[in-house]
């Protein structure tokens, strides 16, 4: 009996076993070989994904923590949904500590990867691709994070979905970073999240270029803490392909950034140019709500200094030719609607021009506008609090 009982205590105390790789080649029943994988995973093991493309006709699901996914690269490693059946995420992550790289889910029937309250996750070198192009039947997100603390995401391309590219929602300490986005409605999208940091991406040809958006009625509320720097934004034309009904449908074409009813944005260091109905809008929530949470106005957007170039031509919005007339043929680089709660609104550095719709109330008629040059003291400095994912995801990847 003694021997048993010192047997079992050496188990209980002994080391982990070592980290496995499991390689999973594409070819007959690869779709099976590769849920089995991420099935039996144990933490700190690697899925190394084959060279080629993988035809899957079921979405996959990872719910172990610790796990590494990582492919040959974006342009080797191909997940393929085209055949898929039903309609949910190319692939779901429900676990922490969660690295994905380095491989590419095409024509994902819904969101091409999501990940729900996964910690620490880290998507790198991915692409998210609906093949076909802008269609209103295209999955809704590209990369999809929520309600999760700590997420990076950097180095990817999403294209064609018919919400948002990039998306992370109801999650805080958020680093997106040297991303390329093109022909999605939204390209990156923060919403109702905290502490997040927006870099050194390429949003292009989408309809709307990066969006900071707050919404009522979620279970995460009052966003902000929002830093948008050093990224192109970049003739966003697409035209408007949202399913109806969708926040974002109401997103105009040509837009560059758009903040609303979010509280603590910065925009230093962007490149905007052939963004055709304007570079930046800030605006206040316009819809009926009853989430008592909820503020609806835009508090503590800073616009420092950016490269504008033309911009504001072809504004989609009602009364155009009006606008244009206004405004000398051209929208200013920041339109701003002029609804601010305790004078808290709109923000802009010595030599940014931009001017307010002179609103005062979330969902005013926009034909009670009254057009005006922003008269706010311009700023010559600011602080801002530090955001961004923690550093252990970045070592992660070295």
């Amino acid at each position: 009996m003694k021997r048993f009982a010192l047997a079992a205590a050496l188990l209980c105390t002994a080391a982990p076993l070592a980290a496995e790789t499991h390689r999973v080649e594409p070819g007959e029943g690869a779709g099976t070989r590769l849920q089995e994988a991420l099935i039996l995973a144990a933490p700190g093991d690697t899925i190394e994904l084959g060279e080629g493309r993988f035809v899957l006709t079921d979405g996959l699901s990872l719910d172990v923590d610790g796990v590494t996914v990582r492919g040959a690269g974006m342009e080797k490693t191909i997940l393929d949904f085209t055949g898929q059946q039903g309609s949910g995420e190319g692939l779901l992550v429900t676990s922490d500590n969660v690295t994905l790289r380095g491989f590419a889910v095409e024509n994902a029937k819904g969101d091409g990867i999501k990940s729900k309250g996964a910690d620490m996750i880290v998507y790198d070198s991915l692409r998210v691709e609906w093949t076909g192009g802008p269609k209103a039947t295209n999955g809704a997100y590209g990369i999809y994070p929520v309600e999760s603390t700590g997420v990076l995401v950097q180095g990817s391309v999403v294209m064609g979905a018919s919400d948002a590219g990039i998306y992370v929602g109801q999650s805080r300490d958020i680093t997106v970073r040297r991303n390329v986005v093109s022909l999605n409605v939204a390209g990156i999208e923060i919403e109702n999240s905290r502490n997040a940091l927006v870099e050194n991406n390429t949003a292009m040809r989408n309809t709307g270029g990066l969006l900071v958006f707050d919404l009522p009625g979620l279970p995460v509320m009052n966003g902000g803490n929002v830093i948008l720097r050093n990224n192109m934004v970049i003739d966003n034309d697409t035209p408007n392909f949202a399913p109806p009904g969708n926040i974002v449908a109401s997103v105009r074409r040509g837009t560059g950034v758009l903040v609303m009813a979010n509280d603590g944005v910065l925009i230093e260091g962007n490149a905007f140019e052939g963004n055709a109905t304007a570079h930046i809008m800030v605006i206040a929530y316009s819809q009926p709500f009853k989430d008592p949470r909820y503020n609806p106005h835009a508090r503590n957007v800073i616009v420092g200094s950016n490269a504008f170039g033309r911009g504001g031509y072809d504004p989609q919005l009602d009364d155009k030719e009006q606008l244009l007339e206004a405004f000398g043929g051209a929208l200013p680089p920041v339109l701003w609607d002029g609804i601010a709660e305790d004078g808290n609104g709109l923000m802009i550095a010595e030599g940014v021009t931009g001017w307010s719709l002179n609103l005062s109330t979330p969902g005013q008629d926009l034909a009670e506008a009254q057009p005006g040059p922003l008269t706010l003291t311009p700023l010559e400095s600011w602080e801002f609090p530090e955001v961004g994912a923690p550093a252990e995801l970045e070592a992660r990847l070295k």
